[in-house]
């Protein structure tokens, strides 16, 4: 096997993790948050999303969050926004990355934003056009790559066909996603064999959810292929909002753990993360979900 010398980390769970969250969190524990994670050496924090706080009330008030964090040199704050409107709202704010939004299922993309995947992409045309006149860079992300709620499995060709699609929009990276956290390794190798014909691998993201498990082996099965980006969530926090029964996102404090264990190096500081994961569970009064987390804060409850 061969795997990359360094990880990016995405830390996804200031945004995608609090989302799903049943009640809103507070601006202020939100850039506490944002803050913290930065500061533990990850490089990207995604921030927010400026989404209509009608659908996502835990999103509310990312322009605060956006406006409140103290910037750290070299770390990436990018947010989440579906139109124009939302991409005004986030240049007012600061931003300097966003990312969009797209499926891969035909059905959970109209229940999710009441557009077909083709009008969705449509939609992002002049978002795109907007952003370069802005110097502003633009990630993409497709989600139910390897199976969705209401349609089950899905073919590899239509991710390959999305993703080949938001590059040519202008994304400078594609994250896939296992939004219902359903994919395990040979089906993960497959869709990064039939992505990467179209995108180029090092132009790839992982997003892995953990519902039953497979998260980890399905990042060393992709890390061996070439992926080098990783999305996590700190605690395990999320899910979506969207697809009934996902658990949340694959834990920062796993990955890193097992990172740390394979050689591979990302900057970011495991015990200073679990500590925040440990935090951030307080503040939601809810467990740790992550097994390296609950590990660590174990142990250096009884040191």
């Amino acid at each position: 096997m061969t795997f990359p010398e360094r990880v990016t980390l995405v830390e996804v769970g200031p945004r995608d993790g609090l989302q799903n969250e049943p009640q809103p969190v507070s601006a202020d524990t939100r850039i506490a948050l944002v803050d913290r994670l930065a500061a533990a050496g990850l490089p990207v924090v995604e921030a927010g999303a400026f989404v209509s706080p009608r659908w996502v009330p835990q999103m509310a008030d990312s322009d605060a969050v956006l406006t409140g964090i103290t910037p750290r040199p070299g770390v990436r704050y990018p947010v989440l926004v579906p139109n124009t409107k939302g991409l005004d709202k986030a240049l007012a704010s600061g931003a300097r990355e966003i990312a969009v939004f797209a499926a891969a299922s035909e059905t959970f993309s109209k229940k999710n934003i009441n557009a077909s995947i083709a009008e969705s992409l449509e939609r992002f045309a002049p978002v795109m056009e907007q952003a370069r006149a802005n110097g502003v860079a633009v990630r993409g992300y497709v989600s139910c790559v390897l199976g969705c709620p209401y349609e089950g499995a899905i073919a590899p060709e239509q991710v390959a066909w999305v993703a080949e699609r938001l590059m040519e929009l202008g994304c400078y990276e594609v994250s896939l996603g296992d939004t219902i956290g359903v994919g395990t390794p040979l089906k993960a190798r497959r869709l990064v064999e039939t992505v990467g014909a179209r995108v180029p691998v090092e132009k790839l993201a992982a997003h892995f959810h953990d519902t039953y498990g497979q998260a980890l082996a399905n990042l060393v099965t992709v890390l061996d292929q070439g992926i080098a980006t990783v999305d996590t969530a700190v605690a395990g926090l999320g899910g979506c909002p969207y697809a009934p029964g996902a658990a949340g996102n694959v834990a920062t404090e796993d990955v890193l753990y097992m990172l740390d264990g394979m050689g591979i190096a990302t900057g970011a500081d495991l015990h200073a993360v679990a500590a925040i994961g440990r935090w951030i569970s307080e503040q939601l009064d809810r467990p740790i979900a992550s097994q390296a987390g609950k590990a660590l804060v174990a142990r250096a409850c009884t040191a």
